[in-house]
């Protein structure tokens, strides 16, 4: 395979932003893979990737993917409720409660306050 150009990555990028969107988690996948790494350090690949995994109901993937997000940005509420959904995907609901409490806590949007269940 020739090698990928900077502007060929963001061309991929975006292409898998698409495919997700059009619900083919697994083309995103491919389209993220050599993106990835050639750029381990792209958060934002990585995140998407997950987000891939996790639609494609690879719960394992997504899980470490979404562990390497917050290992960079811990203050991420996004990835930590992703993190939560995915847990709860895999019936480990205690480990998804802890990530769902750090999403609402860190960004009190309706849904993270929802899933984070402070009342129970």
């Amino acid at each position: 395979m020739p090698e990928r150009s900077p502007e060929t990555h963001v061309i991929d990028f975006r292409a898998a932003e698409q495919l997700l969107a059009a619900r083919d988690p697994r083309g995103a996948v491919k389209l993220l893979d050599p993106l990835i790494a050639a750029h381990p350090e792209n958060t934002a690949a990585r995140l998407l990737r997950a987000r891939a995994f996790f639609l494609a109901a690879q719960l394992r993937p997504a899980e470490l993917e979404f562990q390497v997000v917050l290992e960079r940005e811990p203050d991420n509420a996004f990835a930590h409720f992703a993190l939560g959904r995915t847990l709860e995907r895999a019936d480990r609901a205690d480990e998804a409660k802890r990530h769902f409490r750090l999403a609402a806590a860190l960004d009190p949007r309706p849904d993270y306050v929802a899933a984070a269940r402070f009342d129970s």
